[in-house]
């Protein structure tokens, strides 16, 4: 995922909020004989070659779709599908739909990357693997609001002086999406993706589908059982967002999933303080850490750890703490070696500002979708006060030091048109099987067993030890974790219980 979003497509827990969240529940009602979203369902879609970047045996077609599901006779969305066949179609179950997260990464490829990663042939052969662009991005009706690279980067550390500078960019960024495209924000939604997955369904002849989804994609998932409960087949959640918190949660949740992490990391260095001499007690680690996150703050460093991203550039302590935020979890050690590095780093005068000019229109496209959904899925979970930010940021950064300030920090979501809809309140007893890590760093493990509660009828397969975003077919992953979904896939039966695996 881009740079520019901070790692920050997924997670989620329970946000507190002033004012109560209205949600929707309810399944989507079966078509009628004479359904105005038949000439949706009926099309025919033509099959062709995908391009040069994608093997020869993956096949695309466009199909249409309403922009608003309560007006079908409006306007139409293009909506670009692909579709792998199974080469054994004797042993044929049906199909397998992909989401690979965001929102706003394509789907195209996945189900050619599906062929090439963990997913065995005994599984690929009972399946056409099916991927999309979901509205509003790729291939699909692209949303375009003309963004300028200074408007790319959220979310941002909370800083007294720049905070004025934010909240204008944050409003520039809303208005260029409204002035573009108003009349496509409130629909570019979580619910009316996975009413587009339904119709892909009928597209293509199936009674049910099954699912894979990974990270944001858990998310559509979900919703997609809570509207078509019926239509749902073998669901497969990995690495999830909390269903309970998505829209503000999302980010704030991903602050506090840091916490645990940290406080794990500065017991396994405390216990080689002779390899890293940060301190022989977990606090006396944490002591470290902050005295240079305070020293950096005060005169920026001359990078000299391992994140590319920081690579020639002096940095403050907030820049620290973003780049470490996913190390704590995934590399450990790694970390450790960094804050050693940095605590000899020599002293730097403060980058310049960057030139603020058109943004690469790949990051642009993906940055305004991501925000388009995160604002419109749950618009009541975004306050409109810029104030209420600066307060929520402070507040946050003291609770969650290590990200708090970030993912409370102001938004282009405090600026945008309300969605459709309210958000969707996932709640149901479809059959799903649930995959986490317990130190995934975008969807902390917290989030995954909220979604384990919210799909009823779902078994839970948590990797303990695990650090990747991201279980099934991950180089690392325990076979114990990978079978179960093999399983799955293949004979429709989950879990007896609930799975603990070891890294």
């Amino acid at each position: 995922m881009p740079t520019a979003l901070k790692a920050a497509l997924a997670a989620g827990l329970v946000v507190s909020l002033c004012i109560p969240t209205a949600r929707a529940t309810t399944a989507e009602p079966d078509r009628s004989p004479a359904s105005a979203l038949d000439r949706y369902y009926d099309q025919r879609p033509a099959w062709h070659g995908c391009g040069a970047e994608y093997p020869a045996a993956l096949r695309c077609a466009t199909i249409k779709v309403p922009l608003d599901y309560k007006r079908p006779a409006g306007p139409t969305l293009r909506l670009e599908i692909s579709r792998l066949r199974t080469s054994v179609p004797g042993k044929r179950h049906g199909v397998l739909l992909s989401n690979p997260g965001g929102p706003g990464a394509g789907g195209l490829g996945i189900s050619a990357t599906d062929k090439e990663s963990g997913m065995p042939k005994s599984v690929r052969d009972r399946y056409d693997l099916v991927g999309f662009d979901p509205r509003g991005t790729g291939a699909s009706s692209p949303l375009n609001c003309g963004l300028s690279s200074n408007e790319l980067t959220w979310p941002r550390v909370y800083r007294p002086a720049s905070f004025r500078k934010d909240t204008a960019l944050a409003r520039s960024f809303a208005a260029k999406c409204v002035a573009r495209d108003r009349a496509r924000l409130p629909h570019l939604t979580t619910r009316n993706t996975a009413r587009d997955m339904d119709v892909i369904r009928g597209v293509l002849g199936e009674k049910r589908i099954s699912y894979y989804g990974l990270s944001y994609g858990t998310y559509l998932g979900a919703v997609y059982t809570q509207l078509f409960p019926a239509r749902s087949d073998r669901i497969v959640i990995d690495s999830s967002v909390d269903p309970n918190r998505f829209g503000r949660g999302t980010y704030q949740a991903m602050a506090e999933g840091v916490e645990p992490a940290f406080r794990d990391w500065t017991r396994l260095v405390a216990r080689r303080d002779r390899t890293y001499h940060l301190g022989g007690t977990p606090a006396k680690v944490r002591a470290a850490f902050f005295r240079l996150i305070a020293r950096a703050d005060r005169t920026p460093l001359k990078y000299n750890g391992s994140d590319p991203d920081y690579a020639d550039r002096s940095v403050t302590g907030a820049d620290i703490r973003d780049s470490l935020r996913s190390m704590f979890f995934y590399d450990p050690y790694q970390a450790a070696r960094d804050v050693v590095s940095l605590r000899k780093a020599r002293t730097a005068r403060p980058d310049p500002q960057p030139s603020d000019g058109p943004a690469d229109p790949f990051d642009a496209g993906v940055n305004a979708l991501h925000w388009a959904v995160m604002c419109a899925d749950n618009s009541a979970s975004w306050p409109h006060d810029p104030a209420r930010y600066r307060r929520d940021a402070l507040r946050d950064g003291a609770r969650n030091p290590l990200y708090g300030d970030f993912t409370s920090n102001i938004t282009p979501c405090a600026f945008w048109p309300r969605g459709a809809e309210p958000a969707t309140r996932v709640n149901n007893t479809v059959g799903a099987l649930v995959l986490q890590n317990q130190w995934d760093s975008q969807t902390p493990a917290a989030s995954g067993r909220s979604m384990h509660r919210a799909l009823r009828g779902s078994r839970l397969v948590m990797v303990q030890g695990g650090r990747d975003h991201g279980v099934y077919g991950i180089p690392g992953t325990p076979a114990c974790a990978n079978n179960a979904v093999n399983t799955y896939l293949i004979t429709g039966r989950l879990p007896s219980a609930d799975i603990t695996c070891r890294a």
